[in-house]
């Protein structure tokens, strides 16, 4: 396995640390990849994905029913309705959309420098860092790669939460040291399929790339080490590739803790799906499957009973020593308002604990003032301030290897500019009393800042050239609408001139 010096002195301190000395650095790795994979934090991860894509527990339910040594036991014989009501969905959703929905702004005083920047966060990059912010809601962290493709564009990639293990140099998870990337891939051997775990460690060196087999690595010989930037085709051209100065890898975290939402609201989504679940099967109780009290039954068995019923619809009985025979039903009353009155109380409890909101809050009857919106919005509000402090330092990392690329390819070295990177929240607003609330107030708002919150407007400066186009070309109609007025000379019958 083949390190930089600088990497392979902190694997070494690392194990020193935690009194493994007599470990290589190979045998440490695969040992904490193979701790990695069975963590809790990532199960945590893959727990949330699957949450989110409608995957709950509730789909692996089982009726049981305590059996005859007292112990609970499966049945088969009883309805089992699996029912999903994905709010932990609908919370992911409405808080990346929050903070995400909306194309960012850079505001800059260097104009060429803002246009480089919206060359490289193109649309594309728009939605890639939602998928990111998406990865952090549900895993508690995602990761955002910035590699050239082999036209020798800049582009960006996200990588699962769960297939990444990060070694950090501080307890607050604020520099990265190195990170192992984790994942599966599909392959043939011969004709049969199989799945085969790769492994790629990135470093200041470059990338190391192997197979796990088992629990130990094996050098990848058909996608062998290389660097981040190969400008060659071979080994023989290996002069020509680079490597960043920094890890190319950049954390976007939720929260400052790594907190996935799942933690926060999973059982309360899971008492959801029960109640909704208990209540259809509760409600489907009928004649044909539910507990039903038999006198002078005229057959042999419950079984052979139970059979007549579900085929026929009918059963036989009969009279004995007087004694008149019949069939009535065991059943328990199903209040549906106690069923209701459970779920809104789920309900809100989770849109508090996942600090969303409730669009259908009755405050928003009407037509809502400011402050009931704001109100609405608080919790919401409150955690989308600490993602976004969160995306912000992200960003500064992510800026540095974008400036890279702007002086590499001769677009300019913007590396002493200063940016500020604008999330533009999707947040319902009351635009007509905020904007007379300032009025009022006396405060004057520039154009530019007017026309940067105007929803459908992406590009303020081409917007204000827009309106200044449009006034010279009023300005010159309206001119152009006057005739000038020539005086008119004629001869004076006495001589002289009018």
């Amino acid at each position: 396995m083949i390190f930089d010096s600088n990497i392979m002195d902190n694997i070494k301190k690392i194990i020193q640390a935690g009194g493994r000395s007599g470990m290589t650095e190979k045998q440490f790795l695969e040992a904490e990849i193979k701790k990695w994979k069975k963590s809790p934090g990532r199960l945590e991860m893959i727990k949330g994905l699957k949450y989110y894509n409608y995957e709950h527990d509730i789909l692996q339910r089982k009726r049981m029913v305590i059996g005859a040594d007292g112990s609970l036991v499966e049945v088969e014989n009883l309805t089992n309705n699996k029912v999903v009501d994905n709010q932990y969905g609908k919370m992911v959703d409405q808080k990346k959309n929050y903070l995400l929905g909306k194309p960012l702004t850079f505001s800059t005083e260097n104009d060429a420098y803002e246009k480089s920047l919206k060359s490289v966060f193109t649309k594309k990059f728009h939605r890639t860092l939602k998928n990111v912010g998406e990865d952090s809601l549900n895993g508690g962290i995602g990761w955002l790669y910035p590699y050239y493709n082999e036209n020798g564009d800049l582009l960006f990639k996200k990588f699962d939460p769960f297939e990444i293990l990060p070694f950090w140099t501080d307890s607050e998870h604020t520099i990265l040291q190195f990170a192992v990337r984790i994942y599966e891939v599909e392959a043939y051997e011969g004709t049969t399929e199989k799945i085969i775990e790769k492994v790629e460690i990135y470093t200041t060196h470059g990338i190391d790339r192997y197979v796990l087999s088992g629990n130990t690595l094996v050098a990848d010989v058909e996608n062998p080490s290389s660097a981040y930037i190969q400008l060659g085709e071979g080994e023989a051209d290996a002069a020509a590739d680079f490597n960043w100065d920094r890890l190319p890898l950049i954390p976007f975290k939720c929260n400052s803790k790594e907190i996935p939402l799942i933690r926060r609201i999973k059982s309360l989504q899971d008492g959801i799906n029960i109640m909704l679940s208990d209540f259809e099967n509760n409600m489907q109780e009928d004649s044909r499957n539910t507990i039903l009290v038999i006198e002078n039954y005229d057959g042999t068995n419950l079984g052979e009973f139970r059979q007549n019923l579900s085929t026929y619809g009918a059963v036989k009985v009969k009279t004995v020593d007087g004694a008149k025979g019949g069939v009535s039903t065991l059943t328990v009353e199903v209040n549906s308002e106690n069923y209701k009155a459970i779920l809104d109380l789920f309900k809100k409890a989770l849109i508090e604990n996942a600090r969303g909101y409730d669009s259908k809050d009755e405050r928003m009857g009407g037509t809502p003032n400011q402050m009931n919106i704001q109100s609405m919005y608080n919790d919401i509000d409150l955690d989308a301030n600490e993602m976004e402090t969160e995306f912000q330092a992200a960003f500064d990392d992510l800026l540095y290897f974008v400036d890279a690329h702007l002086a590499n390819s001769s677009q300019g070295d913007y590396s002493t500019d200063d940016v500020e990177i604008i999330f533009n929240r999707d947040m319902m607003m009351n635009e007509t009393e905020v904007l007379g609330s300032l009025a009022t107030l006396g405060v004057e708002i520039s154009n530019e800042t007017l026309i940067e919150q105007v929803p459908f407007i992406n590009d303020v400066a081409k917007e204000q050239k827009r309106l200044k186009d449009q006034k010279k070309a009023a300005v010159d109609d309206f001119a152009g609408s006057f005739k000038p007025i020539v005086p008119t000379i004629k001869d004076d019958p006495e001589g002289g001139v009018v």
